[in-house]
Parts: structure tokens; C-alpha cells; sequence
């Protein structure tokens, strides 16, 4: 590594952000995987609250550029899509 006090104090911020970044990806794994689980046992009450969780949490990783748009609308999608399947509804 450079030794150039700038290129230790931009290490220095990228770990931060690594690190900062890996903990939000690991909530909204956490989260989506919850929501399955509400899927799973087709609790109308909890599908949609933890939709909602996973929804806001999403948008905010988003606007922090944690995750692309396009990634979040499709990890949505897909979650709604099986929450509202003939099979989950039952």
C-alpha cells in the first residue's frame, strides 16, 4: 500500500464503508429470509409486515447507494410475487 497519508486515510475510509455496507446486505438478507419464512406459513398479518420491513429497508440501502435500484425492485418483486401466489394465499 501507497504510503501517502491521503491513500492510508482513503483505505482507512473504504474499510469503514466495507464494513458499513456488509452489515446492511446482511439485514436485508435476514429480513428476506424472515419474510420467506412468513410466506411459508401463509400468516396473511405477517407477510405484509414483513414485506413492508423488507420494502423500507430496501429503499433506504438504495439511497445510500449500498444497492442498485434495479437489484432492490427485482429482490422486491420476486418476494411479492411469492407472497401473493395462488399457493401462499391458501
Amino acid at each position: 500500500m501507497a504510503i501517502h497519508p491521503s491513500a492510508i486515510k482513503r483505505h482507512r475510509q473504504s474499510l469503514k464503508r466495507h464494513a458499513k455496507n456488509k452489515d446492511v446486505k446482511s439485514r436485508i438478507r435476514t429480513l428476506i429470509k424472515k419474510a420467506r419464512q412468513a410466506v411459508a406459513s401463509k400468516d396473511n398479518d405477517q407477510i405484509s409486515v414483513r414485506l413492508r420491513e423488507v420494502s423500507r429497508e430496501l429503499g433506504k440501502a438504495v439511497s445510500k447507494g449500498i444497492l442498485k435500484h434495479n437489484t432492490a425492485s427485482r429482490w422486491l418483486s420476486r418476494l411479492a410475487r411469492s407472497a401473493t401466489r395462488p399457493s401462499a394465499a391458501q
